[in-house]
């Protein structure tokens, strides 16, 4: 079956889902579907990362910059545009059960609302704004879950999605479904139950959950999870080489964050010198995946990433 088939098809079977509240917003932000967009399964994808010495860059909150607020398509599409390829967001739950992306509880913050997002219905939360790190209003709305799956489906980009307390995996994971995006989605899991609920709704979804060898590997196989599908987690505290070493003998990539409060973050004080190499060192000892509040910065210190794309594509 040709690529347009596929596409007439996946359409048809959106639209004959009835009506949801999790139905894609026209005007969608997002490139059309093409052939460029096309990427390996994701356990290849980052199997290639790590036989190659490959590293892939995730955005944390969608890479925010001046103009650009956190959780937006738009700030995702700027930085895809750049070369980056994964993206945190944070998935949250409206009065009404629409999924947006939003990271707090409260809407102050980041929007030009306020008040709790569990308490606003989608109507009164897409007619606010978003707000960018500088506290500058833009003209971006906060977004559906759906819509940013989409665009990811569209792009070839890959989501990270962190649950919020105010929804659940199940819900997460029927908006996946109903996007069709499964190949562009990791769940991310901050315990071994979590990691098992996700492999109960599907074993085939991928997932970070938190993992330094052989035995954490195992115990999270006992729970139903596939290692095969399993990207280790191993903190943002200090890098941890000889862990990084015995995942990938289990053959599982490891992925670590530099990110947290600003001034304290390992990407402020390994950028505070102007030359970043401490991010290409963390790629020589093994790490697969890298997750950063300075997502360009980082990128451009690095070869690893640029290995990355040739040796597996993206």
């Amino acid at each position: 079956m040709n690529h347009s088939a596929l596409l007439v098809i996946a359409l048809i079977l959106l639209s004959g889902c009835g009506p949801s509240s999790d139905t894609p917003q026209s005007g969608a932000v997002g490139p059309a579907i093409t052939e460029a967009s096309a990427r390996m399964p994701l356990p290849d994808y980052f199997d290639c990362l790590r036989e190659n010495g490959g590293v892939v860059i995730a955005a944390h909150r969608g890479g925010p910059a001046p103009g650009y607020p956190e959780n937006a398509i738009e700030t995702m599409q700027f930085n895809f545009d750049k070369g980056v390829r994964v993206f945190e967001i944070d998935v949250a739950e409206t009065r009404d059960g629409v999924l947006t992306l939003m990271h707090d509880d409260r809407l102050n913050r980041t929007t030009t609302g306020r008040g709790y997002v569990s308490d606003i219905s989608w109507e009164e939360l897409s007619g606010l704004t978003l707000v960018d790190n500088d506290d500058r209003h833009t003209r971006f709305s906060p977004p559906k879950l759906t819509d940013a799956l989409i665009w990811a489906r569209n792009s070839g980009a890959i989501l990270e999605l962190d649950r919020k307390k105010t929804t659940s995996f199940a819900n997460m994971a029927k908006a996946v479904y109903a996007a069709g995006a499964e190949e562009n989605v990791i769940m991310i899991s901050y315990n071994d139950d979590e990691a098992a609920e996700i492999a109960a709704i599907d074993p085939q979804f991928m997932m970070t959950a938190s993992a330094r060898g052989g035995r954490d590997i195992a115990a999270l196989e006992a729970r139903g999870v596939d290692s095969r599908r399993l990207i280790a987690w191993t903190g943002t505290g200090r890098p941890d080489a000889a862990a990084w070493d015995r995942n990938a003998r289990n053959d599982v990539e490891s992925a670590f964050g530099t990110l947290g409060r600003s001034g304290e973050r390992l990407d402020d004080i390994y950028l505070a010198d102007g030359n970043g190499s401490e991010f290409q060192d963390l790629a020589d000892d093994g790490l697969v995946m890298l997750a950063t509040d300075r997502p360009l910065e980082a990128a451009a210190a690095m070869t690893a990433d640029d290995t990355a794309i040739a040796a597996c594509g993206g």
